[in-house]
């Protein structure tokens, strides 16, 4: 099962070239809610940074896009792109869809409707329905109240899978559970910890196996079973493909019995009496952030339980079922044509996902939208071609697309037999483009993803009228 490498710690690397890409987009959103898209303060107006420190940040790579830059052809279009769209490489199989930002009018298309294997562009739509659903300022909560009898405690999880352990945490700017210990045993006082009991409620009873997923997708250090308790995605270390813990709620539950003292054998599962005494409460980074870190390192754990997010705000159950449903309807709330959509997960693991290239184009275009501040977000989150997240070593070389270094934001998708493409890319006369293209019958992953970087950048280099 072939599935994009993360390049771990770029998010904020890349923050030049969202300074640029919000000069480049400034003709759809530009204004007030800037500072909130590039990153360099929380939509609360707490600084995003380590207290006291002001980054530098890199001198910007995209040039300001003009706002009467001109519109490219359709015509003009087709010719840039039609010979690279039918490279050998990318299969007998392969769908288009290429609109302008501003206006929404479509520029290109093959087969747009077409019902796609769509593998990691699932993010795009999970992370836009995330923050549509939740907001870009919600903190995933995770609280620990008191049990029925004295000593005994209760973590009430939350859903939220960044909670961390290691000194140098694996999530930017997420909640510590020691942080949460030393809470609770001061609320304790005198009384000593006897219990520990892991509260699951938030997530509906099942498997945390995905339907469709491939058989090594817990085990293989890309993805793990998901609970409403974790620390750290699962991993038991900072390696970008870990394996991780086989029941990560268990291991997160047994790690907070340490720290209060206990032996592993003192944390049990259960739930947390009704009205119960809070002893401590940590919350997550803002979703925002979530979105951003999950799109640029392709995280499908975070995708995965970012989804059930989602099924929470919407009143649907948190699982893989209630996730899909409800990211469907937040589409429909923003009126977004929901053909060729048939989710099954949050991440794009399963083989049973199904996105359009047309729903996947709609959506950025929306999210663009000057009235779409909320939303915003996931261009900052987006890969910058050859320079972050799965992008970084892509876009490098003369042969392999590498004009179009820095012009490209998109999110990457890779299954065996599939790959795929999805972003935006500002013109050679300064037009902000969104585009999407899906093969589901490709056999080279390597010479697939090189002719899918040519076509977006050939899109990049055309002014195409």
């Amino acid at each position: 099962m072939a599935r994009e490498r993360p390049q771990v710690g770029t998010v904020v690397a890349a923050i030049a070239l969202v300074v640029a890409l919000v000069a480049a987009l400034g003709s759809v959103y530009a204004g007030p809610q800037t500072i909130r898209l590039l990153g360099l303060a929380e939509p609360d107006g707490q600084a995003r940074w380590t207290a006291g420190v002001t980054p530098e940040l890199p001198p910007a790579v995209l040039a300001a896009m003009d706002s009467q830059a001109p519109l490219p052809s359709p015509d003009g279009v087709k010719a840039a792109l039609t010979s690279l769209l039918a490279a050998p490489a990318l299969g007998p199989h392969i769908t288009a869809s290429v609109v302008d930002v501003a206006t929404g009018q479509v520029l290109f298309s093959s087969e747009p409707d077409a019902a796609m294997t769509p593998a990691s562009t699932t993010k795009i739509v999970t992370a836009v329905t995330a923050l549509a659903a939740r907001g870009p300022a919600y903190r995933i909560p995770t609280r620990v109240v008191a049990g029925a009898q004295p000593g005994e405690v209760v973590i009430v999880a939350g859903g939220d899978p960044t909670l961390a352990v290691f000194p140098n945490p694996y999530y930017p700017g997420s909640a510590r559970l020691d942080d949460l210990a030393a809470q609770v045993k001061k609320a304790l006082g005198d009384t000593a910890p006897t219990k520990v009991v892991y509260d699951n409620s938030v997530f509906t009873p099942g498997s945390g196996i995905g339907p469709g997923w491939d058989a090594d997708a817990t085990t293989a250090g890309s993805g793990a079973v998901i609970t409403p308790l974790m620390t750290e995605g699962g991993r038991p270390n900072r390696a970008p493909y870990a394996v991780r813990y086989p029941q990560p709620d268990v291991q997160a539950a047994q790690a907070f019995a340490k720290m209060l003292g206990l032996p592993p054998a003192a944390a049990v599962a259960g739930t947390a009496p009704a009205g119960a005494q809070e002893l401590g409460k940590v919350e997550s980074a803002p979703m925002v952030r979530l979105v951003e870190f999950m799109l640029t390192e392709s995280d499908n754990v975070l995708a995965d339980i970012l989804a059930r997010q989602v099924a929470l705000a919407k009143g649907q159950p948190a699982s893989f079922e209630g996730g899909s449903a409800a990211m469907r309807a937040v589409l429909e709330e923003l009126n977004l044509p929901v053909t060729g959509y048939g989710l099954v997960d949050g991440s794009g693991f399963s083989r049973n996902d199904r996105l359009s290239p047309a729903l996947l184009t709609t959506l950025l275009a929306t999210a663009a939208r000057s009235d779409r501040a909320d939303l915003h977000g996931i261009f900052s989150g987006l890969p910058v071609a050859g320079y972050s997240g799965t992008l970084t070593g892509r876009f490098v070389k003369a042969q392999e697309g590498a004009g179009a270094a820095g012009l490209v934001r998109a999110k990457t998708g890779t299954l065996t037999g599939v790959n795929s493409l999805a972003g935006i890319v500002v013109d050679a006369d300064g037009r902000t483009l969104a585009f999407a293209f899906m093969a589901d019958q490709t056999t080279d992953r390597d010479k697939a993803v090189v002719a899918l970087d040519r076509v977006a950048a050939a899109l990049a280099a055309c002014g195409c009228r």
